[in-house]
C-alpha cells in the first residue's frame, strides 16, 4: 500500500476519498489551510494544515513522508463567485497548484490524480460528453481548472509526470456511517439546498423552468460522493501501477431534472419542499450528462449508489445529523 498525500482532504469530497483510501489500507497525509473545509472531517494525526503555495513546506513535509503520489482536490469550487472574483479563482487554483507541482518534481513525486470539472467542456454540443469533447470553459473557475489541465499535458510531455484527470459533475450525497457530507459555506449545491428548504421551510429558489428539456428544469449527472472517492482510488492505483497519464469523465450516464430531484426529495422525507421559480442563471446549460465508460472499460470503475433516492437519502441523514 502507499503513501498517498491529500491536498484539500478537509472538503467535502476529499474527506470522502481519504475515508476509502484508509478502507483500502492506503497511509494519507492531508494537506489543508481549512479556509473551507473542516478539521473534524480528519484525523487529527494526519493532518497538516499548509497553504499549497508555500512550496518550502510541501517539499519538507514530502520527503519526511516519504508521499508516492497526490490527489489534489484542494480548489475554489463556486461557479458564481468566480464571475464575481476571477483572480481568487486564478490565484487559489492554478498559482497554488503550481507551486504543489514544483514541490512534486523538487520531491521525485511525478504521480498526481487532478480533480478537474465538467465545466471545462462549457455546453457542449453532444450529451452524453465524452472525454474527446473540446475545451470550451465559459466562467472563471472552469477556466483555472482547463488551466491545470493542460499544465498536466505539457509536464506529462517533457517531465515525465504522470497525472489522471477526472472531469465530474455533480458530485452529491454522503457516507454518513463516516460522518461525512456536503458543508459548503454558502451552499450552492442543489440536493442540500432543498433538504434545507425541507428543513427550515424557507423556500428554495429554482433557476429557470423553461428549458429544452422534458419539464422544463435543468438536466444533470448527480454522482454519488462514495462513488466519486472511489472513481481517485482506482485512479491513483492505476498510476501507482505504472500506468498512463489519461483524462476521464466520471458520472453515472444518466440524467436528473430539478424537478426529479425535488420529487426524490418528498418520497425521502415524507415532505414537500418548498420552492419558488427565478429566472434562469447565465452559462447554465440546458442538460449535462457524462459518458464514463471510457473509465469503466479502462479502470474497472462503476458506480454503485447510482439512484438518486440513495444519494438523497444519505445526505438526508447527514443534514439532519447535522441539523
Amino acid at each position: 500500500m502507499a503513501k498517498i498525500l491529500v491536498t484539500g482532504g478537509a472538503g467535502f469530497i476529499g474527506s470522502h476519498t481519504r475515508y476509502f483510501l484508509e478502507k483500502q489500507g492506503h497511509n494519507v497525509i492531508v494537506v489543508d489551510n481549512l479556509s473551507r473545509g473542516y478539521a473534524e472531517s480528519v484525523p487529527a494525526a494526519i493532518l497538516r494544515q499548509i497553504n499549497l503555495k508555500d512550496t518550502d513546506r510541501l517539499i519538507d513535509l514530502m520527503r519526511q513522508e516519504a508521499v508516492e503520489a497526490v490527489i489534489h482536490f484542494a480548489a475554489y469550487i463556486s461557479v458564481g463567485e468566480s464571475t464575481v472574483f476571477p483572480e481568487l479563482y486564478f490565484t487559489n487554483n492554478v498559482g497554488a497548484t503550481i507551486s504543489l507541482f514544483n514541490a512534486m518534481l523538487e520531491t521525485g513525486v511525478k504521480k498526481l490524480v487532478f480533480s478537474s470539472t465538467a465545466a471545462a467542456y462549457g455546453i457542449p454540443a453532444k450529451v452524453p460528453i465524452t472525454e474527446d469533447e473540446p475545451y470550451a470553459p465559459i466562467n472563471p473557475y472552469g477556466e483555472s481548472k482547463v488551466m491545470v489541465e493542460k499544465m498536466l499535458e505539457w509536464l506529462d510531455k517533457y517531465r515525465e509526470f504522470r497525472a489522471i484527470r477526472l472531469r465530474y459533475f455533480n458530485a452529491c450525497g454522503a457516507e454518513p456511517e463516516a460522518g461525512l457530507g456536503e458543508r459548503h459555506d454558502p451552499e450552492t449545491h442543489l440536493i442540500p439546498l432543498i433538504l434545507k428548504a425541507v428543513q427550515t421551510g424557507e423556500p428554495v429558489k429554482v433557476f429557470g423552468i423553461d428549458y429544452p428539456t422534458p419539464d422544463g428544469t435543468c438536466i444533470r449527472d448527480y454522482i454519488h460522493v462514495s462513488d466519486l472517492a472511489e472513481a481517485h482510488i482506482f485512479a491513483v492505483e492505476h498510476l501507482l501501477n505504472g500506468g498512463a497519464s489519461d483524462v476521464f469523465n466520471v458520472g453515472t450516464g444518466h440524467g436528473k431534472s430539478v424537478k426529479e430531484v425535488l420529487a426524490s426529495v418528498e418520497r425521502v422525507t415524507g415532505k414537500k419542499p418548498p420552492f419558488t421559480i427565478g429566472p434562469r442563471r447565465e452559462g447554465d446549460p440546458p442538460s449535462l450528462v457524462a459518458d464514463s465508460s471510457k473509465l469503466q472499460t479502462k479502470l474497472g470503475w462503476s458506480p454503485k449508489r447510482a439512484e438518486l433516492d440513495k444519494i438523497v437519502a444519505d445526505a438526508w441523514q447527514f443534514a439532519e445529523n447535522h441539523r
